[in-house]
């Protein structure tokens, strides 16, 4: 190992008893001590966030069938490298052991250059382990990830964390750090073995005394960036959470995904759009204020910017959080979009339709038509689905909110069409 290798190098376990974190696959009972304890190795998938100890459990994994292993790079390398190195793998005389392929970041590989590694693995040239941060469902391809059993790793619990810390400070020599100090590096590693690692090396040069707490670490570190990009999965996962916090009804939890978001740079306007839909979906006309009050946030945000507007989001979450809930004309207007693809053919009732020609006339539009508000009750009961169409109810107001007002309406209005 080189001098210089960083400290997350230095200190990678030499066995799987050393390992911290992922208990639930290297642990007595866990899957990976099956596979070994079973002497013949399976093709994984290995998936968790940066720093959970993919790379340290795939080699682990071929020290304990005694494997050759090889690890591959998608960034430098392409799949005409892919075959090279499994052509010369196969010629020396080490391959006389079981070869282990390590693909780290392998969703680098687009889907068509996946299929590569299906013939090396079908014939059981490789074992493969790749390993992702990425959702496998949308980063590899079916044919390739049917034939890899898909591992979960977790982020590292703070127990997990501080557990490095003390291993740390045991092998190599006490930190300057307060207690709070080292709480506040475990935070700032977001579960991320590699990161805390890199910040320990960081403040190894830091004075003696006093004791960095968590006010002055800044100035020898540099934070983890929150784990979050707009484009892919986390994106939609937050702003999942977000929504159906507020749907279920939770004012704490949602307030949090919404902070979650911000502080990882999401863009307020969508937010702001989100936030809309939710009063249209999920509070509906149990709350007709709702609405309003979630455009208003939204047009508040427009006008005074970061962080004053934020401000703005939280009360309409906070709201939309508490509202009494119907997605009534969710389920409404969905039914009806239906209805509306399968009789497009089908023309409104001659009775309600204009007649400004005397043709029109004649061949009865408008005929028998009542003015409604020349009835008594201000509603005439005409029938104005098409023709031939049997009627349908697409909207059922839930007996919560103002809709149980909208409810004494509807019933009042349907008697009278009977």
């Amino acid at each position: 190992m080189s001098y210089n290798a960083p400290l997350a190098e230095k200190l990678r376990p030499e066995s799987l008893d050393d390992m911290v974190g992922q208990n639930h696959l290297v642990g007595p009972h866990g899957f990976i001590r099956k596979v070994i304890e079973s002497g013949k190795p399976l093709s994984i998938l290995l998936w968790g966030p940066p720093g959970c100890g993919k790379t340290t459990l795939a080699r682990l994994y071929a020290k304990a069938f005694d494997a050759h292993f090889i690890s591959f790079s998608p960034i430098f390398q392409g799949v005409a490298d892919l075959k090279k190195t499994i052509q010369e793998a196969e010629s020396l005389p080490l391959f006389r052991k079981k070869l282990l392929l390590f693909v780290d970041e392998i969703h680098r590989f687009n889907k068509a250059q996946q299929d590569a590694f299906l013939p090396f693995v079908e014939n059981g040239t490789i074992t493969l382990i790749g390993a992702t941060t990425e959702n496998p469902s949308f980063a590899l391809n079916n044919a390739l990830l049917s034939r890899l059993r898909t591992l979960i790793l977790n982020p590292l619990t703070d127990e997990e964390l501080r557990l490095l810390i003390n291993r740390y400070e045991r092998t190599h020599h006490l930190l300057p750090l307060t207690e709070e100090g080292k709480t506040q590096l475990i935070v700032w590693s977001s579960g991320d073995a590699r990161h805390l690692l890199n910040m320990l090396e960081s403040i190894q040069l830091a004075p003696k005394e006093p004791p960095l707490d968590s006010e002055n670490l800044t100035h020898y570190i540099q934070r983890k960036p929150p784990l979050y990009d707009r484009k892919e999965e986390s994106h939609y996962n937050l702003i999942s959470a977000l929504h159906k916090s507020v749907r279920g009804s939770d004012p704490d939890a949602a307030l949090y995904w919404l902070a979650r978001m911000l502080v990882s740079g999401e863009d307020p306007d969508f937010l702001g759009r989100r936030i809309v839909r939710m009063a249209t979906e999920d509070v509906g006309l149990a709350d007709p204020h709702a609405l309003t009050l979630a455009l208003h946030a939204w047009e508040t945000y427009e006008r005074l910017g970061s962080p004053e507007g934020e401000l703005a989001l939280a009360e309409a979450i906070i709201y939309l959080a508490l509202a009494p809930k119907s997605n009534s004309i969710y389920t409404a207007f969905k039914q009806a979009m239906q209805h509306a693809k399968e009789s497009s053919h089908l023309s409104p009732p001659k009775i309600i339709l204009n007649a400004p020609t005397t043709l029109m006339k004649e061949i009865g539009y408008g005929k028998g038509y009542m003015y409604d508000h020349d009835t008594e009750s201000g509603c005439s009961g005409q029938n104005y689905f098409p023709d031939g169409k049997e009627r349908v109810t697409f909207y059922t107001p839930q007996a919560r909110g103002f809709e149980r007002e909208l409810k004494k309406r509807l019933d009042y209005f349907n008697k009278i069409r009977k």
